[in-house]
């Protein structure tokens, strides 16, 4: 069952590993290999200390490229807008690689599956898994395809309170942005939060996190994609 799943998977990123532990380890969070530590199971741990220093290199080196005219700066903000958490585990969940992680009883019960640190861990470890396997070029060919893509939506989605605020100076002077919690949902260990974000009275996105702010961050990124559709010269 494991095997064939993540086989799927496999398919999904267009990879086949040589040393398919490797795989399974890359997908083990720390609570998974906790309870099949007799088998001699390890967690992905240390692949995603690997794949987050692959991770870093390629993307330096695909925006020098990319923006050859962009500041130093601007190119380090840049990086870090691709590379944060959110915005990873934004790009998992684009090919689906919640879905094949392994996760404890408890940490799976606890909604583990859609937390943002656990998914963009999970992929990390899968490009330091990938770089292992197949070397530098697979792992760089990984990344590009499904990372260094949308590069302008990644940036908008990383910025989208900013962003949002510096829309709203600009075109609906009279109108103040507002955050307003909707709904809070669950325990606290696994708590989810909805957020409406206002301009005057009227809601222009909804957005739902594990935190308010990442809820507030949603939000305000589907108010600009809402805000863009409406004026192309957003």
């Amino acid at each position: 069952m494991l095997y064939h799943k993540l086989e799927t998977l496999q398919k999904k990123i267009g990879y086949h590993f040589h040393d398919f532990s490797l795989l399974i380890q890359a997908m083990s969070h720390s609570s998974y290999a906790n309870e099949h530590r007799s088998e001699g199971l390890k967690d992905n741990e240390r692949l995603e200390f690997l794949g987050d220093a692959v991770l870093e290199v390629t993307s330096s080196e695909f925006l020098f490229r990319e923006y050859p005219n962009m500041p130093e700066g601007d190119l380090t903000k840049l990086r870090a807008s691709i590379v944060c958490e959110p915005t990873l585990a934004l790009c998992a969940r684009e090919f689906g690689l919640p879905e094949y992680l392994l996760l404890g009883k408890g940490e799976e019960h606890t909604g583990g599956r859609g937390r943002n640190s656990i998914v963009s861990d999970a992929l990390e470890a899968l490009i330091g898994a990938i770089y292992l396997d197949g070397g530098f070029a697979s792992a760089k060919e990984f990344i590009i395809q499904f990372i260094m893509t949308d590069i302008e939506h990644k940036k908008l989605f990383y910025d989208s309170k900013t962003i949002l605020q510096e829309i709203v100076q600009r075109d609906f002077k009279d109108e103040e942005v507002v955050y307003e919690l909707m709904k809070e949902e669950g325990p606290d260990h696994a708590k989810k939060f909805v957020v409406e974000v206002k301009l005057g009275p009227v809601t222009a996105g909804t957005g739902v996190g594990s935190t308010k702010k990442a809820a507030e961050q949603e939000a305000a990124y589907r108010a600009i994609i809402e805000l863009k559709g409406k004026n192309a010269c957003i």
